[in-house]
């Protein structure tokens, strides 16, 4: 099935933090170009929002141990935004561009690092690719300054839960920074 993946990360990421989004039925499109990425496409027109969730196609038909660190990151991130910005939507609340890359950042190191119950070495290797090295697709700054934030923010988080250490206290802060906006997120990540 087309999105399976899919959506079962998001079922994932809305369990974690008590959150809802709408079915991905009718929001996931796939692309079959080579080189394309993974974009949610937002529009508010006269009150209404119509979202697209844009991947590549082998992001959408993949089983999770065949897709490479970035695919994962993609798919991850995809799926993040979709979800933030529908949990925003049904509370009425905005959200901006720089917070939904910094929500994506701190997701992508939540999914891959399995909710901090990596050792403390695998876990310290998982931030050092998601955080250290890497290459921006993007010269927009936001995503720098996202990326940088969110490693801060989940150093902090993996030093005191790594390994699966106090599972309901990061649990209780990775879901009031989930529903922080923008300034607040910024505040819990400079610690």
């Amino acid at each position: 099935m087309t999105g399976a993946l899919v959506a079962r990360v998001l079922l994932a990421l809305e369990r974690y933090y008590d959150a809802a989004a709408e079915t991905l039925d009718g929001f996931l499109a796939t692309d079959d170009a080579h080189g394309s990425r993974e974009v949610l496409l937002v529009r508010e027109e006269q009150g209404e929002l119509e979202l697209a969730l844009h991947l590549p196609k082998r992001l959408a038909d993949a089983e999770w141990r065949d897709l490479d660190l970035d695919d994962r990151c993609q798919l991850v991130e995809g799926v993040s935004h979709f979800l933030l910005v529908c949990e925003r939507a049904r509370v009425d609340r905005s959200t901006t561009q720089l917070e939904l890359e910094l929500q994506a950042e701190v997701d992508k190191w939540l999914v891959l690092s399995n909710a901090a119950r990596l050792p403390p070495e695998a876990d310290g290797e998982l931030r050092d690719a998601l955080f250290e090295d890497v290459t921006f697709v993007s010269d927009d700054e936001r995503y720098r300054t996202a990326n940088a934030f969110a490693a801060r923010f989940t150093h902090r988080l993996s030093r005191s839960h790594a390994g699966g250490r106090a599972p309901s206290e990061m649990r209780r802060t990775l879901g009031r920074f989930f529903r922080a906006g923008q300034e607040e997120k910024l505040r819990m990540a400079r610690g």
